[in-house]
């Protein structure tokens, strides 16, 4: 145990400076993949881990995310790399964790308990027959006090402006004070680069080292895969109990019948399917075949869509709500059954219709990161279905549906990651040009990467008419000449940038727009 505090502390203080190092006034790109590539090192060189198959793949899977970053750059791989490295540290510090709803929230304790679990380590290290326990351990009694001093001044600052003013004057002097002393002997030494290297303790200490109290784990084991039968047990009337009864007599306080339950579900789920057959027989033959766009098609196309998704959503609440708990064991819930299966179906053949429209609309107007979204959401809602599906008939629980759908988040997530979408947008609007209206404003609103491909077809960035939605206008296009203005300000914004980074900020696609502008850092 003190062998292992002694590492993970000196982990923690390499941990720091590497941190302090590689992302002191520095993109996010080749340092992250340098400091993912520390942490799971460390972790692994760490006793108290146990390196079972979970903790290989959620290692693997963050290796692979923080890669993505280097290799794309984009926001979706940021937000992938943060959420992979979240997932693998309460993984691995937590496996008997199964959801990575759980695994989440178990990094985020660890987190916010590191100054706890700081002390603890610290007072467990032991360099030969001198231990650290005595000197750490009147601290414990001023930390509580610190926190909420903390807080409330932040507080009172926020609240009162002469008290932040002063409270800004005495900061400031303190900060000159030390800067005149160590200033001194340490001429680079600032005190914004100090707390960035506290920081980087702070940091890695919450992604390398356990939190010890694991009650966590022991509350999500009490979550069942499978449904049981629950006997209404006959236990005394608690106060409550009596009080709403008195007031309400059986309306709240009685618990409806199975018979009666599905009875209620079977004349929901026909109406439900009636219903929605009538909807999908006027898609099959409105939608489907021989679409002819007409009035406010932006509109209708985004309502519809819309109102679709929501109605999926509904669906699947509807079903989990009769399939919760008993009525899965009734006698005669094989009915049931059915026509639950059946509404899925319908469902499904509801989520068509959102791929149509949606296609329909990027046909006519064409690709947006929002139209991409809507045909990713419609995935889930497929996975949803499907998941759902085996929860009605396999008798499962909804932690199932949250540990399942979960995991294969997860992984679309990586899936999505791997794909360059500023890029491919650009790239699929401008070869369409002549089908579509180019919302010029949009594409120069992406990030670096798609300059190359907008200079090259300078000749596309021109006006086309303005576009109306929901009887308004919606985009006021301008003239060829200030959309080539912009895209020269933005080709003049990035040199800047890229000239002001080192190799840490190093990423593949900043470097491919680098070299065809002929950017060479080293001359």
């Amino acid at each position: 145990m003190k062998t292992t505090s002694n590492f993970l502390l000196l982990s923690t203080l390499i941990g720091g400076l590497l941190f302090s190092y590689i992302f002191w006034e520095e993109w996010l790109a080749l340092n992250q993949l340098i400091y993912s590539v520390f942490i799971i090192t460390v972790t692994i060189f760490n006793n108290e881990v146990i390196k079972s198959n979970k903790f290989k793949i959620y290692a693997i899977a963050h290796l692979l995310a923080a890669v993505l970053v280097v290799v794309n750059n984009s926001a979706l791989s940021a937000v992938t790399y943060y959420i992979s490295l979240v997932l693998f540290v309460g993984f691995a510090h937590y496996q008997a964790v199964r959801t990575i709803y759980i695994a989440g929230m178990a990094t985020v304790m660890q987190m916010i308990t590191v100054p706890a679990t700081l002390l603890k380590r610290l007072s467990d290290v032991q360099i030969g027959k001198f231990s650290l326990r005595p000197v750490f351990r009147p601290i414990k009694y001023i930390i509580l006090p610190l926190i909420i001093l903390f807080v409330f001044t932040a507080i009172y600052s926020g609240a009162n402006e002469v008290f932040a003013h002063y409270l800004d004057l005495t900061f400031t002097n303190i900060s000159n004070f030390f800067n005149s002393i160590f200033g001194f002997i340490f001429q680079d030494l600032s005190l914004p680069r100090f707390f960035h290297f506290c920081l980087g303790i702070l940091v890695t200490a919450g992604l390398i080292i356990t939190f010890y109290n694991k009650s966590i784990e022991k509350l999500e084991a009490t979550c069942k895969e499978r449904l049981l039968r629950i006997r209404r047990s006959q236990k005394p009337k608690s106060i409550w109990y009596e009080v709403a009864h008195t007031f309400t007599s059986q309306i709240i306080t009685k618990k409806m019948a199975l018979k009666t339950e599905y009875v209620i579900g079977l004349i929901s789920f026909i109406s439900l399917n009636l219903l929605l057959l009538s909807v999908n027989l006027i898609d099959i033959s409105t939608l489907w075949f021989g679409y002819k766009p007409a009035g406010n098609f932006s509109a209708d196309l985004h309502d519809g869509t819309n109102a679709l998704i929501f109605s999926i959503i509904l669906a699947m609440a509807v079903i989990l709500y009769f399939f919760r708990g008993n009525l899965n064991f009734y006698s005669k819930s094989k009915t049931l059954k059915i026509l639950a299966i059946g509404w899925m179906v319908q469902n499904f053949i509801l989520i068509i219709s959102v791929f149509i429209r949606d296609g329909y609309y990027i046909e006519f107007y064409g690709l947006t990161h929002k139209r991409i979204g809507v045909l990713v959401f419609a995935v889930l809602c497929i996975v949803g279905l499907v998941t759902v599906y085996i929860k009605v008939t396999k008798q499962k629980t909804l932690f199932y549906l949250f540990k399942v759908n979960g995991n294969i988040w997860f992984a679309l997530l990586l899936a999505f990651s791997l794909i360059n979408w500023d890029v491919f947008i650009v790239k699929y609007n401008l070869a369409k040009s002549d089908q579509v209206g180019i919302d010029v404003d949009y594409l120069l609103s992406l990030s670096d990467k798609t300059l190359p491909v907008l200079d090259k077809h300078r000749s596309k960035l021109h006006y086309t008419p303005a576009k109306k939605g929901y009887e308004k206008e919606i985009a006021k296009p301008q003239t060829a000449d200030f959309y080539r203005d912009q895209l020269d300000k933005r080709i003049g914004y990035f040199k800047e940038r890229y000239q002001e980074v080192s190799w840490l900020s190093w990423n593949l696609q900043d470097w491919n727009t680098a070299e065809y502008f002929g950017l060479n850092k080293h001359e």
